[in-house]
């Protein structure tokens, strides 16, 4: 498993002269954005308290890589008519993806060259001018995630959906079969045995909170289990009947869903997610495996970690790929 962390900067959302715009504001430490001419394309997260209806914290980031992802707390939606073409339009508007696919209707399809803001620790600042912010879905109230889509921002809500954690509304329920070994670098979080029927129940049940407070779509984190020390016996294609599980449940409940890492299983996974939520590909030289997204016009939204300089290095790269990249802190912080 590879350790995924948080940086701060906007990098792969915009066309270049936007990305030039970008780069300049102070909202961010560093930034590039853009859809590339040619078509190559190339790749965690933290947790937060629970928050009243009046504001949104989080905290106690994380993030892996191959591992899993990190997790954070704020909230975000975004009200219809307001969301430019570049962010993604839902059903007919959406570019064609693999055979077989099934395209649901009213789910937000972004795609490559739309704007947004990841944050999941820290108090949630919401004054970004972005086309989506991923936030954390038990540390942001519905209030807030409201106040977001109602400027016409796409809300996407994080959730842990193959470990688990302490602290959170249903953490008690999840039975103690279905929870093994402790996360490399998470002494608090453990691997979910994902083929339990209650863990499924209760994950999906977390898809229905999403749906209550306002959420456009969910991004779920550690979906690559199979490829850890989990605890459990668990194959890849255990791993893809979860991971399918996952974005069917999503789907009928009208909510955009992201592929969250595991590169290993893009191919077979693709047509089933909206969009790509990538760390660190860049670092581990393996964005090529993301190439899938772009060809079937989806988004790959990806992170790198650092200091707001490594945009220098970064933002050339993810342009050709026309990867939507950020560069952040690892605790997924506001800048």
């Amino acid at each position: 498993m590879k350790l995924r962390t948080l940086r701060s900067a906007f990098v792969g959302s915009l066309p270049l002269p936007l990305v030039l715009a970008v780069a300049t504001a102070a909202a961010f430490a560093a930034g590039c954005s853009g859809v590339s001419d040619t078509h190559d394309p190339s790749a965690p997260e933290s947790q937060a308290p629970d928050t009243s209806d009046d504001g949104a914290s989080t905290s106690d980031s994380r993030t892996r890589h191959d591992a899993g992802a990190g997790r954070r707390d704020a909230a975000v939606d975004a009200s219809p008519d307001a969301v430019a073409d570049a962010q993604g339009t839902p059903d007919s508007a959406t570019p064609a993806v693999d055979a077989g696919a099934t395209v649901p209707t009213g789910v937000w399809h972004p795609h490559p060259g739309t704007s947004w803001q990841w944050q999941l620790s820290g108090n949630l600042d919401t004054s970004l001018d972005v086309q989506m912010y991923d936030i954390d879905l038990f540390g942001t109230s519905a209030s807030v995630i409201a106040s977001l889509k109602a400027r016409g921002i796409k809300v996407i809500c994080y959730l842990d959906a193959g470990s688990w954690e302490p602290g959170r509304p249903d953490s008690a329920l999840f039975p103690n079969v279905a929870i093994g070994k402790v996360m490399d670098g998470w002494p608090d979080e453990k691997w979910l045995d994902v083929r339990n029927a209650t863990v499924r129940d209760l994950i999906a049940k977390r898809m229905d909170v999403a749906v209550q407070k306002g959420c456009d779509g969910v991004e779920p984190d550690n979906v690559d289990g199979y490829s850890n020390s989990s605890g459990f016996p668990l194959t890849a294609a255990d791993q893809l009947s979860y991971n399918k599980f996952l974005a069917a449940s999503a789907h009928t409940r009208n909510l955009s869903v992201a592929l969250k890492n595991d590169l290993d299983q893009v191919s077979a996974l693709v047509g089933d997610f909206d969009f790509a939520l990538n760390e660190q590909c860049f670092q581990y030289s393996e964005c090529d495996l993301l190439t899938p997204f772009i060809t079937a016009g989806k988004a790959v939204f990806e992170v790198e970690y650092g200091k707001s300089t490594l945009s220098t290095s970064i933002c050339p790269k993810a342009l050709h790929l026309s990867f939507d990249t950020l560069i952040k802190n690892l605790d997924l912080d506001a800048p």
